[in-house]
């Protein structure tokens, strides 16, 4: 379904296409606050969450939801103690999605690859970032 344009839609996907930070929307607001004073927390929610339905951005269900508007499959890294996620460049394996397909019995289309660890920033002793 296509949704009429809306300026305030555009204004947000373009600032989480303009980071590579996967963003949440407690994050786009803040960011996006300043430019744009009549903006609401609920307009970032929900416009976010409509990008994501129309596939323009990709969600991420971490503990507080992120947003990544690199939608074709990747993996991602997630530092457990700042919180940090970054996209992580290696080829797409989809022997994985054969192999998983075999073993349910169903038809796996995609599947998302994440790492945990301790990011640079933070095994140099940096201090921690916000989640």
């Amino acid at each position: 379904m296509q949704r009429r344009y809306s300026r305030q839609r555009e204004l947000i996907l373009n600032c989480v296409r303009g980071t590579t930070e996967h963003p949440t929307a407690e994050m786009v607001y803040q960011w996006l606050k300043p430019v744009s004073p009549n903006l609401s927390r609920g307009t970032v929610y929900r416009n976010l969450n409509l990008l994501a339905e129309e596939g323009l951005l990709e969600r991420m269900p971490f503990p507080v939801e992120r947003y990544d508007a690199r939608t074709e499959p990747h993996a991602h890294f997630r530092c457990q103690r700042c919180g940090q996620v970054s996209d992580l460049d290696f080829p797409y394996q989809p022997e994985l999605d054969e192999t998983a397909s075999r073993q349910c019995g169903g038809a796996v289309d995609r599947h998302s690859l994440l790492f945990y660890g301790v990011c640079a920033a933070c095994a140099d002793g940096a201090p921690e970032a916000a989640q």
